[in-house]
């Protein structure tokens, strides 16, 4: 099972997450996340967040 991230916690690592419902159903809808920043918040209560394409460089960072 992929771990469900909820809004406001840090995101372990810098990459797209997918917003997934309250019992895990995707919506196709995602956000871009950088490592260490808050999920941002849901469209609706319940919601959540998948990583579902990880950053390539692993730092999420522009230099």
């Amino acid at each position: 099972m992929t771990q469900k991230y909820r809004p406001g916690e840090k995101a372990p690592a810098s990459g797209q997450y997918e917003i997934v419902g309250s019992r895990g159903g995707r919506t196709g809808k995602e956000r871009t996340v950088t490592r260490g920043e808050p999920m941002p918040p849901t469209p609706q209560g319940g919601q959540g967040y998948i990583l579902v394409d990880p950053t390539k460089n692993g730092s999420g960072k522009a230099k």
